[in-house]
């Protein structure tokens, strides 16, 4: 991606056009499914096809290990496999790690520009890893007055390499360092988690800590937000069902989170013009990752990889 010089409004651009499809009743995209293979871990497959002019197919294979770090592994790694629609056959093979942390900030970023508040000028990251840097490149694009960034995690060496690494696509904002949770999200206007997904979350983020308009993006699923953030808030998942069926299936968002009744929109509905975000009240959204994303994201750097006469041909 980064030879083909692609911009995260592209991507966000891709993502949203992703979302309205599929608000639109143009795809086919179940929930995805998974197996936990270790403690904490996931493999889950991804297919989606959206129709219409679109007219795009394809599945990612993706794994979550938070203990392959220690082991000097990537904690996601995947394969995205893109396919013509009309035959089936595999047009383009890549690697999905890279493409699934760009078109996960994408989301943040769709979701925001939905539901933010455009004066926005302080925000919090917790999570100084691969998912704080995209999210904080998303965010970049939807407030332009940002002006302060919070950067909150467990190791001060990785939070202040996340600093030395962000500072320069932000010259005109400072990113502060953090290690105490609660000093990092009071007063904020935005909150976005990115922290590792566990089966049996501590979620640390309390509500009493946030002030009531913040804007709260989890894009670690219910892992670091407490779920008396969400009582109450204009709830939003990025896609119905498959909130709905992960919850149903006992391995994420029990002891309190939203049910099904408790959600105010997804984002595909909102994309597609069926409601419109809040930008002010508290408002709090769960962005788990939809197939579409991969589907708009992999067809964008296929497209310009084509064109730029980059990748290897492999012939049939």
């Amino acid at each position: 991606m980064d030879s083909l010089d692609i911009s995260m409004a592209e991507v966000m651009d891709a993502v949203e056009t992703g979302f309205a499809a599929l608000g639109n009743g143009l795809g086919q995209m179940p929930a995805k499914i998974g197996v936990h293979p270790r403690e904490d871990s996931f493999v889950h497959a991804m297919p989606c096809h959206l129709g219409g002019d679109i007219d795009r197919a394809g599945v990612k294979c993706i794994a979550g290990y938070p203990t392959n770090p220690a082991r000097g592994l990537p904690y996601i790694s995947g394969v995205m496999i893109v396919n013509d629609p009309a035959t089936g056959l595999p047009v383009a093979i890549m690697d999905a790690a890279r493409l699934t942390a760009w078109r996960t900030g994408a989301a943040s970023g769709v979701y925001a520009r939905h539901f933010g508040n455009p004066g926005t000028t302080r925000l919090t990251i917790v999570g100084t890893g691969v998912q704080g840097r995209t999210n904080l490149l998303a965010m970049k694009e939807v407030f332009p007055s940002l002006n302060e960034v919070r950067c909150c995690g467990l190791r001060e060496r990785s939070i202040q390499r996340f600093i030395d690494e962000m500072s320069p696509e932000l010259p005109d904002a400072v990113l502060s360092l953090h290690t105490d949770l609660e000093a990092a999200v009071r007063d904020t206007d935005v909150l976005i988690t990115c922290t590792p997904m566990v089966e049996e979350p501590e979620r640390p983020v309390r509500r009493k800590w946030l002030k009531d308009d913040c804007l709260v993006i989890a894009v670690d699923y219910d892992a670091c937000v407490n779920e008396d953030v969400f009582a109450d808030a204009h709830f939003t998942c990025d896609h119905r069902e498959q909130y709905i069926r992960t919850q149903e299936a006992g391995t994420y968002f029990q002891k309190g989170y939203p049910r099904p009744e408790e959600i105010d929109a997804d984002l595909c509905e909102i994309c597609a013009g069926d409601g419109l975000g809040l930008r002010e009240g508290r408002r709090g959204a769960v962005l788990m990752g939809i197939a579409a994303h991969d589907i708009m994201a992999s067809a964008l750097i296929n497209e310009l990889a084509a064109r730029a006469d980059v990748g290897t041909l492999v012939e049939l």
